[in-house]
């Protein structure tokens, strides 16, 4: 058995636990996949969690474990403290790693918002290891991000540093679900794109994205949209690339308010094709300051449905 350390990564996500065994090279040597049950409420997660952790250890290679780490949907503050993660019945606000080391009292237990896990994933593992400080957005049914800062995460005094998808780009705009108006969220998140592709296909009926949605519009998400658009399907194309215009006007400003030069784009709908890629990177040099422009780099995350594994065993590497 090798002495090398290993840490446990837990990505908590609102109908899944997945969990995995990672080694400090960020190779995941052993993984598994439980449902979350969180329609049973706290206690009944906090079971799931512990299966699946002690499913991983009983994988392990080595006895020497540097820790558990738990990514968690929701707002994570800088108490440890995950508050009303979605779809979760009767959690308010936990203290998620108290929970799990009261399991696990001889491991170490961090715990963190599954975005900024998955920006550490990038840091540590990914697109980013070669840049120190970078922007992270995970672009899927919504936006989230993380702020990766001298290859540290930066939180804020709350924790809640990293919330791109509520960047307003049009103080008019359509409301969005955090009750503002204009976010970003509101224009390139899930609602926005099915509804606005439904319209689209109205003149466009033998677009790929109908055939893949069997016909239904109501059917229709960000995964379909993306796939067709991999397959080369031109309205849906045309769909993510003025959304990831959008997307651009957003960053530009986290650009030029936190002096960055380098995007990383995770999630479902960076994974769509290049061109989703390279109209977010010209949306957004167009609108940083001249000095910052030569410098402008967005790049596509390396780990895709990974980084919450990876991100999670960050925290305790």
């Amino acid at each position: 058995m090798t002495t090398e350390k290993f840490a446990v990564g837990v990505d908590l996500g609102a109908t899944t636990v997945k969990t995995g065994l990672v080694a400090p090279n960020g190779a995941i040597v052993y993984q598994n996949k439980f449902p979350t049950n969180g329609w049973l409420g706290p206690q009944a997660v906090f079971a799931q969690i512990k299966i699946s952790v002690d499913d991983a250890l009983t994988h392990s290679p080595s006895t020497n474990i540097s820790g558990i780490g738990i990514g968690a949907p929701g707002v994570v503050d800088n108490e440890g403290s995950v508050k009303s993660p979605p779809n979760i019945k009767d959690w308010h606000s936990v203290r998620l790693g108290n929970e799990i080391h009261q399991l696990f009292p001889t491991l170490r237990v961090e715990v963190e918002n599954d975005a900024n896990t998955a920006a550490i994933a990038e840091a540590k593992f990914g697109a980013g290891k070669q840049h120190p400080n970078f922007l992270f957005v995970i672009w899927g049914t919504g936006v989230g991000g993380g702020i990766i800062l001298d290859k540290h995460l930066y939180r804020g005094p709350s924790g809640g540093a990293g919330e791109i998808g509520h960047i307003s780009v049009d103080f008019n705009g359509p409301e969005c679900n955090c009750g503002n108006r204009g976010c970003v969220e509101a224009y390139v998140g899930q609602r926005y794109l099915s509804n606005r592709t439904a319209q689209k296909l109205q003149s466009h009926p033998g677009s790929k994205i109908l055939q893949l949605a069997e016909g239904n519009l109501t059917k229709i998400e960000p995964r379909i949209i993306s796939q067709a658009a991999h397959d080369g399907d031109a309205l849906a194309r045309e769909i993510l690339t003025e959304a990831g215009t959008l997307l651009g006007v957003a960053l530009a400003g986290v650009m030029n308010t936190m002096d960055l030069r380098i995007s990383i784009i995770g999630g479902g709908l960076s994974e769509a094709g290049d061109f989703v890629i390279r109209a977010i990177e010209e949306s957004v040099r167009a609108r940083v300051l001249k000095p910052l422009q030569p410098e402008i780099r967005v790049l596509q995350s390396l780990l895709g449905n990974n980084a919450g594994i990876l991100g999670a065993a960050g925290l305790v590497l």
